[in-house]
């Protein structure tokens, strides 16, 4: 169990780089994501299986969710063939070929044994042809069908669909209509942090987040702004992730309230605050902003590590402060007035996790 709407974390090895587990938890975190692609690559699902699943493997006690991989095959491996039956591509690690298709992803996220697994799915670039785009939603909704017939855990893991479409709202409603007809544990919107800019986003969050089931948990993948969230949960979406806060943190740069701070400027060299005045993360009551930027001009690990906790920290505030304001039924007032709710990709920074 886990509230929502809930920010998990990008454990994409089995682990949140550079942070223990327990770091983690303190951050406010309730689930995180994991893998599928390079789990499956290495060490291998069976591995996992063999040593007491994905759980006792990260050391992780709360809820984990796998994506299906499809993602990571299309943005870093080497493509040999993509067919109606699979995808045959080349290791990012040692360039042998691999076969992924439904039955094997599935397959593979039930031996890893997360709580949320994803059908596998096709996910074009976002500036990619409608009739590309029409393409992939028609060979995704046919490895939805097969995703659910390979299912073997529905006593203990929910399977999430895929929606997608691209920019194209009728693609994405279609989309939509047939998976909802499945009948899948929850849904989600892929897609929608590929290169599509904010406008195009917003436009198919607000025509497609009405349309989602209510009653199941609708989950936007890969969009981890403060901004994206906050104009997502006001269209209805429940679950995120996204690797900017691990990300961002390792390159020296800052989630605050009042804006992003990059901590390898001088005018910090002396600077004695914490990283965020007021924030109860282990890093600003312990440390300030001139040590840890120090540690990061000494190529000591401890700078990325906490600015790693405080920005899922923040994340995490941002996520029960957005909680309790739709509890108090006054969502509204806090995406007008709210600063951290503006906070857009102008701020990015780093590479890839």
């Amino acid at each position: 169990m886990f509230d929502t709407p809930a920010f998990m974390p990008v454990g994409t090895q089995g682990s949140i780089k550079g942070v223990l587990p327990d770091h983690v938890q303190k951050t406010g975190t309730q689930i995180v994501l994991a893998n599928t692609y390079h789990l499956m690559l290495r060490p291998g699902e069976k591995t996992v299986a063999q040593i007491g699943g994905l759980h006792k493997f990260m050391a992780w006690h709360g809820p984990i969710l796998t994506d299906s991989g499809g993602f990571q095959v299309f943005s870093l491996a080497d493509l040999n063939e993509i067919s109606d039956y699979g995808i045959k591509f080349k290791s990012h690690i040692d360039g042998g070929e691999v076969f992924l298709d439904p039955r094997r992803s599935i397959e593979v996220q039930n031996d890893l044994g997360a709580d949320i697994i994803m059908a596998l799915d096709e996910c074009p670039p976002g500036d990619a042809p409608v009739e590309v785009q029409a393409r992939a939603v028609e060979r995704t909704l046919r490895w939805a069908e097969q995703s659910l017939a390979s299912h073997a855990r529905r006593s203990d893991q929910g399977l999430f669909g895929i929606v997608q479409g691209g920019a194209d709202v009728n693609l994405r409603h279609d989309c939509t209509r047939k998976l909802a007809a499945m009948d899948f544990d929850g849904y989600a919107l892929g897609g929608l942090a590929v290169g599509e800019g904010f406008d195009a986003m917003s436009l198919i969050l607000r025509e497609l987040g009405p349309s989602l089931p209510a009653t199941k948990p609708r989950y936007l993948m890969g969009v981890g702004f403060p901004r994206d969230i906050a104009v997502s949960v006001a269209s209805g979406m429940d679950m995120f992730d996204c690797v900017l806060p691990t990300r961002n943190g390792r390159n020296a740069y800052a989630f605050t309230a009042t804006g992003p701070i990059r901590l390898r400027n001088s005018r910090f060299q002396a600077d004695s605050a914490p990283v965020e005045s007021g924030c109860d993360c282990y890093a600003c009551q312990n440390f300030t902003r001139a040590a840890i930027r120090h540690f990061f001009f000494a190529g000591e690990m401890l700078g990325p590590v906490l600015l790693s906790v405080h920005n899922m920290r923040f994340y995490q505030r941002l996520m029960a402060d957005i909680r309790r304001a739709i509890g108090d039924g006054n969502f509204g007032s806090f995406l007008s007035s709210d600063p951290r709710c503006k906070l857009g990709p102008a701020t990015d920074a780093g590479s890839e996790d």
